[in-house]
């Protein structure tokens, strides 16, 4: 299921511009800065060093899981 994967980039301010989660749903191997932070908040040549800064990691979950544990706690 799509809806239980996704790439989460963190990102601490940098210059003028204010830190920001970016989530997507995108494949482990395009858990990255460039394809997750959508608009990307600095201009072209700050791109590396904004995305050096973020911190992306890859989340997998399982949806069917948590709805049933969310039954059986409200039985």
């Amino acid at each position: 299921n799509s809806e239980d994967v996704r790439c989460k980039c963190i990102c601490p301010p940098y210059k003028e511009h204010s830190g920001n989660i970016f989530k997507k749903n995108v494949s482990q191997k395009d858990c990255d800065c460039l394809h997750v932070v959508e608009p990307m908040p600095v201009p072209g040549p700050d791109v590396e060093a904004y995305c050096l800064r973020c911190e992306c990691k890859y989340e997998e979950r399982s949806s069917v899981t948590i709805k049933v544990n969310d039954v059986i706690l409200l039985a």
